[in-house]
């Protein structure tokens, strides 16, 4: 047994498939499959439920899975410590994001930590809000950036940064020529709005009805992206995070208009595992993110998952 094995052991659950964790390790499918019958025939157990699908630990394999990870967590942490007695970031530092933090915006982050640490090893995934969670959970990532933070008894959250929501309308609406509106001109107003079942239609609609305002929801999507192409079609406006609009308005395919009576803004945040330590490197990496709190100045490139927003009172 080494710790190689339990780290496919580790992805194989995480995963719930033989062949991603493979991959993910650079073996074959059937070589994690011997992993984890070496595994059960030394502890002389069943780990894996096979007959099922998708793949999920026995309850031995659970108690196995949760001990292995501390054990990883426990050597990762201290090979990165060991390195940083050499004061050189060469940890790995692995994270999750949702869609419409932005390719772009985080990809200048990463170039930037390797550039400062050439020796660090980062890898950035792109994931639905609930798979960006889970990953964190399960190990599979180090941090995660969501909108709408929330800590609980497993994750722990941090804000980030604030993003103004602005009233995204297509260039030739009646709109789109105006520096501000108020809220009470979205009365009766076509709307593409996100599904009722997400956060951000929630706060959106809790906004309005503050207001006494009743638009017209004409479309409903559960993702910023396609509520951005209804909306270039003349459609309807939108309420939508600032930054994901950016590239849009700088391109003439929409137009954004600041909202006068009320200042809306989606948090997003930076998350991760309860009692698990920080490696030196994961925390550098979280240095870095939190001195562009503020940064207003990019692009975000993709937006295409459900977001959160907060409202805030206008000062």
């Amino acid at each position: 047994m080494n710790l190689k094995s339990l780290k496919i052991f580790c992805d194989i659950v995480s995963r719930r498939s033989f062949s991603r964790a493979a991959e993910d390790n650079g073996i074959s499918q059937s070589g994690a499959s011997q992993v984890v019958s070496q595994l059960e025939n030394r502890l002389g157990v069943q780990l894996i439920e096979r007959s099922k699908r998708p793949l999920s630990p026995t309850r031995e394999g659970q108690v196995f899975l949760d001990g292995c990870r501390k054990i990883i967590d426990r050597y990762d942490a201290l090979e990165d410590e060991v390195r940083s007695l050499h004061e050189q970031v060469a940890g790995r530092v692995r994270v999750a994001a949702i869609y419409s933090v932005g390719l772009h915006h985080m990809s200048r982050y990463l170039q930037e930590f390797m550039s400062q640490h050439p020796k660090a090893n980062v890898r950035l995934e792109y994931l639905h809000p609930e798979r960006v969670l889970e990953a964190v959970e399960s190990g599979e990532a180090d941090i995660g950036v969501v909108s709408y933070p929330r800590s609980t008894r497993t994750i722990h959250a941090e804000p980030w940064r604030e993003e103004p929501m602005v009233l995204a309308c297509a260039p030739g609406h009646a709109f789109a020529g105006r520096e501000t509106i108020q809220l009470a001109d979205l009365d009766g107003q076509a709307m593409v709005s996100f599904d009722p079942d997400l956060v951000i239609r929630h706060e959106i609609d809790r906004v309005f009805a503050a207001h006494h305002v009743e638009p017209n929801v004409v479309m409903e999507f559960d993702n910023i992206e396609t509520i951005k192409r209804a909306i270039e079609i003349d459609a309807g406006v939108a309420l939508l995070p600032e930054p994901t609009v950016l590239r849009e308005v700088a391109a003439g395919t929409l137009a954004s208009v600041r909202i006068d009576d009320e200042e809306l803004v989606r948090p997003l945040g930076i998350i991760h595992a309860r009692g698990k330590p920080l490696a030196p490197t994961v925390r550098r990496f979280i240095e870095l993110l939190r001195g562009h709190a503020h940064d207003t100045d990019s692009p975000f490139a993709d937006a295409a998952e459900p977001d959160a927003v907060h409202a805030a009172a206008h000062s």
